[in-house]
């Protein structure tokens, strides 16, 4: 099967990144990835490629280096008509998560580095539940997953999914939760969605026109690989129903994978998410919470933490109920997160500098130099 690559969002910036490989290189888009392989669609077709060596070594110290789904990549022919993926091209967007997870005493841990879960998006579709086993949507999740989106260089669009599940409901409406999530993400668009039924879907189609693509994140249960089928109008990904005794998903998806749509336009589904950690994200935070960097110029001092200090604004928004309490606990918890993950990363980075520096000098011993 033969595809255009300009529906699969192939521009001609990208042809002058296109290298001059030796037996010459076609341009394709990674559609999934293995282990020590990937699934790339090219204009001849699709294609099962290795990495190649040059790449494997780039990815040992660099897990940003690795191929990931959405990837503009060099493919060059082997012998025998194998295929090799030599080069990733230059990502315009990278939705990037941060090796962050709890330890027993419920702290941070892990290695500062992170891992590309998408590139080269347009969208980033946070997916919600509107219901989960506890309570309604999750408010702190989707603050979260839109902070991410917003670093990665997509536009955020958060979908309330399964909205069906109010047609039952008396004491809550739709509109309530609707009015909830939108005060939690400013700026951002908030969509009902019930694939089952197809109300919402259209809408989320619109947002990806001719050759845009689309990742959907959210937990298990959200919903995704089924607004997946509704979008590509076919059962294109497997789906299955939430567990009846606590409410929660199971893992449908167990790989990201590429998926081109019938009537235009790309998406990504990927598997259900337990925990995201954060990932240089300063300014995608920043805009989540741009109520508090804007009553922060009212402190009285520049620097102040919004914690215990006098004059503070964003502490006396608190106390008079112009900003929810639950808002401000958020900002603190992305907030401790990222300067976490900022340390963890420097010390990363001096930890490969000592390490770089001690095999030269090594090496130098070697042949014999002081």
């Amino acid at each position: 099967m033969s595809y255009d690559l300009s529906l699969l969002g192939w521009h001609d910036d990208l042809a002058e990144s296109l290298p001059d490989l030796p037996g010459g290189a076609v341009p394709g888009r990674v559609a999934r990835v293995d282990r020590g392989a990937a699934e790339v669609v090219a204009a001849g077709g699709t294609h099962h490629a290795r990495l190649s060596a040059r790449l494997r070594r780039a990815a040992a110290a660099d897990p940003l280096a690795l191929p990931c789904v959405g990837d503009w990549v060099a493919l060059t022919i082997l012998d025998e008509g194998r295929h090799e993926l030599a080069e990733v091209l230059p990502r315009r967007t990278a939705f990037v998560r941060g090796g962050v997870s709890r330890d027993s005493r419920g702290g941070l841990s892990g290695d500062g580095q992170g891992q590309v879960l998408a590139a080269n998006v347009d969208v980033v579709f946070v997916a919600e539940p509107s219901m989960h086993a506890d309570d309604f949507a999750d408010l702190g999740r989707i603050e979260r997953l839109v902070a991410l989106a917003w670093e990665s260089g997509a536009r955020p669009v958060v979908l309330v999914t399964k909205a069906d599940l109010f047609a039952d409901l008396q004491d809550r409406v739709l509109d309530d939760l609707l009015a909830d999530v939108e005060a939690a993400v400013p700026g951002v668009e908030v969509h009902p969605v019930c694939s089952l039924t197809g109300d919402g879907v259209d809408l989320v189609r619109s947002h990806l026109g001719a050759s845009g693509t689309a990742v959907i994140l959210g937990p298990s249960g959200a919903g995704k690989s089924t607004l997946v089928n509704a979008l590509a109008g076919a059962e294109v990904m497997e789906t299955q129903r939430v567990r009846a005794a606590d409410g929660r998903g199971r893992h449908t998806t167990v790989h990201r994978q590429l998926i081109p749509l019938p009537g235009g336009g790309l998406v990504i589904d990927t598997p259900g998410i337990r925990r995201v950690g954060l990932y240089e994200t300063s300014e995608g935070v920043d805009l989540v919470f741009a109520e508090i960097d804007e009553l922060a110029g009212g402190c009285r001092f520049s620097d102040c933490g919004h914690g215990q200090e006098p004059g503070c604004a964003v502490l006396a928004a608190v106390e008079s109920g112009e900003l929810p309490e639950r808002r401000l606990e958020s900002w603190r918890r992305l907030q401790r997160e990222a300067a976490w993950m900022a340390r963890r990363t420097d010390a990363r980075l001096r930890a490969e500098e000592t390490r770089k520096w001690k095999s030269i000098h090594r090496q130098m011993r070697g042949m014999g130099r002081p």
